[in-house]
């Protein structure tokens, strides 16, 4: 499908995204290339998605969760396969990765199974054992632990004073 970025609107999720992101993100979990989602864990956690939109109707979606305070994830970033390619995804995970800037942290990490998309964007592969508190908070409860097959990827933020300097 060509689309143009400027067709493409992200904004805050609503409750009433919940059926079609769920669709989209278990429609990929059932080709076993992200983890299942139920509804009840998007209404819990409906604050920290983005949705991107065209033309009415939800394409893509992605979350942001602060976990300690210097940790922050990129979770369920997904795009209806109809509209991948167009840069979707991109416009999600740009759009995340400013939030979590604004909110001051050190960086972002995800669990992928797509490191290449991922690392278009400077993430870096780095051990499970270095994201303690994601392990602690999220992972014990997943049915993969502890046999994890997701890639850990992390990106630190640049500081204007670093940047000036180098």
């Amino acid at each position: 499908m060509e689309a143009k970025a400027d067709q493409i609107v992200l904004r805050d999720a609503t409750v009433l995204d919940v059926p079609r992101m769920a669709a989209i993100i278990n429609g990929f979990a059932a080709q076993g290339i992200m983890l299942p989602r139920s509804h009840y864990q998007f209404y819990q956690h409906i604050q920290q998605f983005i949705v991107a939109e065209a033309a009415g109707q939800v394409i893509g979606c992605g979350a942001l969760s602060v976990v300690w305070s210097d940790l922050c994830e990129i979770r369920s970033v997904a795009v209806d396969p109809e509209w991948q390619g167009c840069g979707v995804g991109r416009l999600i995970v740009d759009s995340l990765l400013e939030r979590a800037a604004q909110l001051g942290l050190p960086g972002v990490f995800t669990l992928t199974y797509r490191a290449g998309f991922f690392a278009r964007f400077g993430f870096q592969q780095v051990a499970h054992e270095t994201l303690p508190h994601k392990i602690w908070g999220d992972c014990l409860n997943c049915p993969k632990y502890p046999d994890c097959d997701e890639i850990a990827m992390k990106v630190e933020f640049v500081k204007e004073t670093e940047h000036a300097q180098g």
